[in-house]
């Protein structure tokens, strides 16, 4: 698959935003970053001192559409390099958890529901679309 440049987001919709997330250790110290693209001056970021890859993922999106909960439903592109979230939103992985009372396909309570529920909702309102890279 392919992805638009930036350039080409741009013309698609008005917010193109890259989002981060990392750990040192996993879990250990972690930080979230999100940026406009294409010049990066509208942007966020924050951190945990316990955290995990995956959580910090999942926060910086869901700090990202926090950011612009004004925009219109589908003028933002997410751009992540977490299969995690893409795929979340992608395969629709969330219909299932909330059918399945926050389980996972091991029948496992799926980690992260705090930031999940919130971003879904997110989701819902605003309708971004995702790309990975």
């Amino acid at each position: 698959m392919v992805l638009p440049t930036v350039f080409e987001m741009s013309a698609i919709t008005p917010f193109v935003i890259f989002t981060d997330g990392a750990c040192q250790g996993n879990p250990g110290p972690g930080g979230w970053a999100w940026a406009e693209a294409p010049e990066g001056t509208v942007h966020g970021s924050g951190g945990e001192a316990h955290t995990t890859n995956q959580r910090m993922e999942v926060q910086a999106v869901l700090e990202a559409l926090r950011a612009h909960a004004d925009a219109a439903p589908g003028s933002i592109t997410i751009v992540s390099d977490s299969t995690y979230v893409v795929n979340c939103f992608r395969d629709r992985w969330w219909v299932r958890w909330q059918q399945n009372g926050w389980k996972n396909f091991k029948k496992e309570p799926v980690a992260n529901t705090d930031l999940w529920k919130p971003l879904i909702e997110a989701v819902q309102r605003l309708q971004p679309a995702f790309g990975w890279v």
